[in-house]
């Protein structure tokens, strides 16, 4: 039992990935100030526990009424990774005067921090497939749920803590850091896209 558990809990952290979500949080975060970033880190990681905990009550269903594979799933995730990746390796996003006057921390909390960052497509196919009524009782099925709890708490520590390593290391040194993580985020993006293309054409073969 334990094993299996101890399975389950480092697969959900290597599909949730906590440390992969701090750059992106760093970037969507940086025109806030430490009160609203904290805000944010929280809130982010409870919206992201909602969305995990809804593909696990209904994602099931949802997905095989419309025949939504891992591989599309992958394959978009990847892409929309990869463009925001872009936007922290080639500078602004959006015009600063823009990124200056943007107030509404909740959409940056929605998106991308829960969401694509946290509750990545990955993470969401594989709490569904962990969560398989035709495969788990009731029982597995609520103690897969605990444990995805325990990872998303663990990612929000994470993301609290990034604050005060920003704070030491001042703006120039996050910038640095962001066109690097930039550069990690854009290659995990690709390596979703390939691995989601490969997988799609090796099942049609």
């Amino acid at each position: 039992m334990l094993p299996d558990i101890l399975n389950t809990l480092f697969l959900l952290i290597a599909v949730i990935d906590p440390f992969g979500s701090v750059p992106v949080y760093l970037e969507a975060t940086k025109n806030f100030d430490l009160k609203h970033k904290k805000k944010i880190a929280i809130r982010a990681s409870i919206v992201a526990f909602f969305i995990l905990l809804f593909f696990i009550l209904v994602g099931q269903l949802i997905l095989e009424g419309m025949s939504v594979s891992l591989d599309a799933f992958q394959i978009s995730g990847g892409v929309i990774l990869f463009l925001f990746a872009l936007t922290m390796i080639f500078g602004e996003g959006k015009p600063q005067y823009e990124k200056e006057h943007i107030k509404d921390y909740k959409h940056v909390t929605i998106f991308p921090v829960a969401i694509p960052s946290i509750a990545s497509p990955g993470a969401i196919m594989a709490v569904v497939l962990l969560t398989d009524n035709h495969i788990y009782t009731l029982q597995q099925q609520a103690l897969t749920t605990s444990l995805v709890l325990v990872v998303i708490i663990l990612t929000m520590l994470m993301l609290l803590i990034a604050n005060t390593v920003q704070k030491r290391i001042g703006e120039y040194g996050i910038t640095v850091i962001s066109k690097i993580m930039g550069l990690i985020l854009a290659s995990y993006a690709v390596q979703s896209i390939l691995s989601g293309l490969k997988d799609f054409f090796q099942v049609l073969h």
